[in-house]
C-alpha cells in the first residue's frame, strides 16, 4: 500500500505560480507518478506524468506552463505551475501506478488532493 500526501495548494491571482508537492510512503523511483485535477462539475483529468526514466507527458492545456519532476531520494513528486489561469482552478491529486507509464495513466493509488484556486 502506498500513501500519498499532497501539499502546496492555495489561492493565487492569474499569472501567478504555485509548486505542489506529493510525499509517498514508499519508494517511487520505479513507479509511474502523475498529477490529475478535477474542477467542479467536470471529470478528473490527467495533467502530467513522469516515469521511471523521467519521461514526461503533459496535457495540452498545461504544456509550457507546468513542469513535473521528482526526487527519488525524498520519495517526493512535484508540480511547478507557472502563469496560472482561472481555468486551472481545481482540486489537484497526486497518483501512483506500477512500473511503466501507460497512456492514459491508470493509477493504483491516490492522494487526498490539494485545492488550487486562481482568480482573474
Amino acid at each position: 500500500q502506498v500513501q500519498l500526501v499532497e501539499s502546496g495548494g492555495g489561492s493565487v491571482q492569474a499569472g501567478g505560480s504555485l509548486r505542489l508537492s506529493c510525499v509517498a510512503t514508499s519508494l517511487i523511483y520505479n513507479m509511474c507518478m502523475g498529477w490529475f485535477r478535477q474542477a467542479p462539475g467536470k471529470e478528473r483529468e490527467e495533467v502530467a506524468t513522469i516515469g521511471r526514466i523521467a519521461i514526461r507527458t503533459y496535457a495540452d492545456s498545461v504544456k509550457g506552463r507546468f513542469t513535473i519532476s521528482k526526487d527519488n531520494a525524498k520519495n517526493t513528486l512535484y508540480l511547478q505551475m507557472n502563469n496560472l489561469q482561472p481555468e486551472d482552478t481545481a482540486m489537484y491529486y497526486c497518483a501512483a501506478a506500477g512500473p511503466g507509464c501507460v497512456n492514459p495513466m491508470k493509477p493504483a493509488y491516490w492522494g487526498q488532493g490539494t485545492q488550487v484556486t486562481v482568480s482573474s
